[in-house]
């Protein structure tokens, strides 16, 4: 039985909660946004969405920027670093 052929009786859960890392974001491209990246999990929410269960989704922003990579190599303080990573993971929830 497929996810979209799952009735509320069969499905094994009622919500989910999805994090999806700011590197599954970039896909093949390493950085930023991979558009094919985008579209595949995009679909792959929307089955499971059709199929009745709640999704929730949490961005990372680690495609975009690292704050204690930041911090450690290049000497950025720590909790501006931070606030950066933090930014860049609201940029990808937009």
């Amino acid at each position: 039985m497929t996810p979209s052929e799952a009735t509320p009786a069969h499905r094994k859960y009622k919500r989910v909660l999805l994090k999806i890392s700011g590197e599954a974001l970039a896909g093949d491209v390493g950085y930023g946004i991979d558009p094919a990246a985008l579209v595949r999990i995009a679909r792959e929410i929307l089955e499971a969405s059709t199929s009745g269960v709640e999704v929730a989704v949490v961005v990372g922003g680690g495609n975009i920027f690292r704050g204690l990579q930041a911090a450690a190599s290049h000497g950025l303080d720590r909790a501006i670093a931070d606030h950066m990573g933090m930014m860049a993971t609201i940029m990808n929830g937009l």
